[in-house]
C-alpha cells in the first residue's frame, strides 16, 4: 500500500478540476505561539511541510493572518514552486492586531488587501480556494452578500478560483449559494462539538466539501473516557481514533489537522488508514449526547 493510499481516500470539490486527499494539513501551528511571529525553530517547520508533501498530502489550508504573514512566507520559501497536483486554500476576513488578537477585516479594500498579502506571500497569481470568514466567536446570523460581492468580483478577475465560507450558520451558506457556487464551509466541529451534524449531512447531498476547524479541540484537547477506552481497544490514540471517527462520519468531510511536529504528523495521517468497527462508532457517537 503506497503513503497516499493510507491519506482517507479522495475527494473533488464541486464544480472544479480540484481533487484532494481527505486528509490534509493546516498550517496554523508553523507560526510562534499564539499563532504570532516566527515559529521557534524555522527549519523544523519547513521540515513539516517537507514531509507533508513526500507522504502524499496535496491538501494545504493557510491564512495569511498567521504570524501574521509568516506561515504563507514558509510556505513559499519551502514548497514553492508548488506540485501540481497542491491545492492551497487560504481565508479572508480577519487581521491581527497590535496585542496579538483576532479582528475583524471584511470592508471591501481589507478583503482585498488580503488577498493581495496573499498572493504576494505565496508566490500565486491566484489562490484555488478562498474561504470568507465571518469573524464573530460563533456562527452568527445575519447578511453576508456585501462581503460575499467582494469575492465573487475577486473570482470574476482571475484572483480567486473558487470561493468557500467559513464560521457560518445553514441560513447563510443557502444565502450565500443564491449569489454564487460554494464549494467548501470550514466550521467549528468534532466529536465533542457537534453543532453543524444536519449542515454536514445537507452539503454531502449537494456534494460540498466540509472542513472541521478544531478538529482535535483546538487549544483545548479533546477529553474524554469513552474515546480513551476506544483507542486502547484499537492500539491507536485518542486524537487518532477522533480523527478517524471524522472521517466515518461523512464521505465530504476533509481534516486538515496541523501540526509543528513531523512525528506528530505522521500520527495523524495514520489515522487516516484506522479502521472503526461498528461497536467502536456506536460508543464515539454516543459522547455528544
Amino acid at each position: 500500500m503506497t503513503n497516499t493510499d493510507k491519506l482517507g481516500g479522495r475527494f473533488t470539490f464541486p464544480g472544479t478540476s480540484l481533487t484532494v486527499h481527505r486528509m490534509g494539513y493546516g498550517a496554523m501551528q508553523l507560526a510562534g505561539p499564539h499563532v504570532w511571529g516566527p515559529p521557534r525553530d524555522p527549519e523544523a517547520a519547513a521540515a513539516v511541510l517537507r514531509e507533508a508533501i513526500a507522504i502524499g498530502i496535496d491538501h494545504f489550508d493557510t491564512s495569511d493572518a498567521y504570524g501574521p504573514h509568516v506561515t504563507n512566507q514558509l510556505i513559499r520559501a519551502t514548497l514553492h514552486p508548488y506540485p501540481k497536483n497542491v491545492v492551497i486554500v487560504s481565508k479572508l476576513g480577519g487581521r491581527r492586531g497590535a496585542d496579538k488578537s483576532w479582528l475583524p477585516a471584511l470592508s471591501p479594500a481589507e478583503l482585498r488587501s488580503d488577498l493581495q498579502d496573499n498572493l504576494r506571500h505565496l508566490g500565486l497569481d491566484a489562490i484555488d480556494v478562498v474561504n470568507l470568514r465571518m469573524m464573530s466567536m460563533t456562527p452568527t446570523e445575519g447578511p453576508l452578500d456585501k462581503e460575499l460581492a467582494v469575492l465573487i468580483e475577486l473570482k470574476r478577475e482571475g484572483l480567486v478560483r473558487h470561493i468557500g465560507l467559513s464560521n457560518v450558520t445553514a441560513r447563510q451558506v443557502e444565502q450565500a449559494q443564491a449569489l454564487t457556487e460554494i464549494v467548501c464551509v470550514q466550521n467549528h466541529y468534532n466529536l465533542a462539538h457537534r453543532g453543524d451534524d444536519a449542515l454536514i449531512d445537507a452539503l454531502a447531498k449537494q456534494g460540498i466539501a466540509y472542513v472541521p476547524f478544531f478538529p482535535l479541540g483546538g487549544f483545548t484537547p479533546l477529553q474524554s473516557s469513552t474515546l480513551s477506552e476506544v483507542a486502547n481497544e484499537l492500539g491507536a490514540t485518542p486524537m487518532q481514533v477522533a480523527l478517524a471517527w471524522l472521517l466515518h462520519r461523512a464521505p465530504n468531510i476533509l481534516l486538515i489537522p496541523g501540526t509543528s511536529s513531523v512525528a506528530h504528523l505522521r500520527e495523524n495521517v495514520a489515522a487516516a488508514s484506522l479502521v472503526l468497527p461498528a461497536k467502536s462508532l456506536a460508543a464515539l457517537d454516543a459522547i455528544a449526547r
